[in-house]
């Protein structure tokens, strides 16, 4: 079979896998609600963490990033011979399905998690940077949106330059990074919103007190 169809079948593979809504399946068994009405309404772990506790924030988050991770290292095991193309077009529909799951009315989270662990199957040296990026902004400046927005760019920058220069992966693997920069920024188009104005709301566990 041609290898842009195969390539195409394994995009909606992807986010057939990508569309399931962890974070709303588990809130709905540690609270009996429907998570896209609490918070920001999207099913992520960091929204999941405000509605349903940590340790329920922190599962989804471990969910949402091997649904990824597991989905390209499948495709590209199943797949050796596409030039990346397969496991890229996998890549960027597990995180469109995460954030539009055919199964929550095309609703869903903001794509970090599920970045991360697809960019770190495709390639753990150039995902790690998006991993190293995410968490510090996170932990440190406590915006999760503005992590999720920089762990992706971080992510189409050195697959990028990586293919580019020709280091280790095809070049296929930049278009899946800017792929994650594109859906990310669409779903978080009122964060940065927010972020721009100075109302974007701090992840509460990273709060700082008043002086």
């Amino acid at each position: 079979m041609n290898t842009v169809i195969v390539s195409l079948i394994c995009a909606v593979i992807g986010y057939l896998i990508g569309s399931i809504p962890f974070g709303y399946i588990i809130v709905f068994l540690v609270k009996g609600i429907d998570i896209r009405k609490q918070g920001s309404g999207r099913t992520g772990g960091t929204n999941v963490f405000r509605v349903a506790g940590f340790p329920a924030g922190i599962i989804t988050a471990l969910l949402d990033v091997g649904k990824g991770a597991i989905t390209v290292t499948l495709v590209r095991s199943l797949l050796p011979d596409t030039n990346g193309l397969a496991e890229t077009l996998a890549g960027i529909g597990v995180v469109l399905g995460h954030n539009a799951s055919i199964f929550l009315g095309f609703r869903g989270g903001a794509g970090g998690a599920t970045s991360v662990g697809t960019a770190m199957a495709l390639w753990p040296l150039g995902g790690l940077p998006s991993l190293i990026v995410g968490v510090f902004t996170l932990f440190v400046i406590g915006y999760a949106s503005l992590a999720t927005i920089l762990a992706a760019l971080a992510v189409a920058v050195v697959f990028t330059y990586s293919g580019l220069t020709g280091q280790e992966i095809p070049l296929t693997y930049a278009a899946f990074g800017w792929g994650i920069v594109v859906l990310v920024v669409i779903a978080l188009r009122p964060n940065i919103g927010r972020l721009l104005n100075g109302t974007e709301k701090r992840v509460s566990v990273f709060k700082r007190k008043s002086s």
